[in-house]
């Protein structure tokens, strides 16, 4: 059922989502940590670590819960973005946030064939149930 742009839309999700885990590693250790040497934010990582296999392994299931919890990592990114104004914590910010839309618009659309395969299935089911019921 993949096509060609669907392998690009699953490397762009895991490709972004590995980034991430980058990303808030070194802000939080190296480039931009709220206290020299780093800080307990970087623990923020940490749960984008669980779904990393499953979406490796284009697990429709981990896609689609990913894409929602993911989206608490662009709130972050914003608001740390507006608030950390003129800083590299800032630009690390606003970074997380570009980040998690790639992740996020890889995600749905890799996602998009399977779902329009799921509601024509279910339809056909529906139908089939109205002309059985009729009978």
């Amino acid at each position: 059922m993949e096509n060609t742009m669907q392998k690009y839309f699953h490397w762009g999700a895991f490709g972004s989502l590995a980034a991430l885990i980058v990303w808030c590693v070194l802000w939080e250790m190296v480039l931009a940590p709220l206290k020299p040497g780093g800080s307990w934010l970087v623990l923020k990582a940490v749960p984008l670590l669980l779904p990393l296999y499953g979406v490796w392994k284009r697990d429709i299931y981990t896609l689609q819960w990913t894409s929602m919890m993911i989206l608490l990592y662009f709130t972050e990114g914003v608001v740390r973005g507006w608030s950390d104004k003129g800083s590299i914590s800032a630009w690390m910010a606003w970074g997380e946030a570009l980040i998690v839309c790639v992740y996020f618009v890889c995600a749905v659309m890799y996602l998009r064939p399977y779902k329009k395969a799921a509601k024509k299935l279910a339809k056909e089911l529906l139908d089939k149930v109205k002309v059985n019921t009729v009978k």
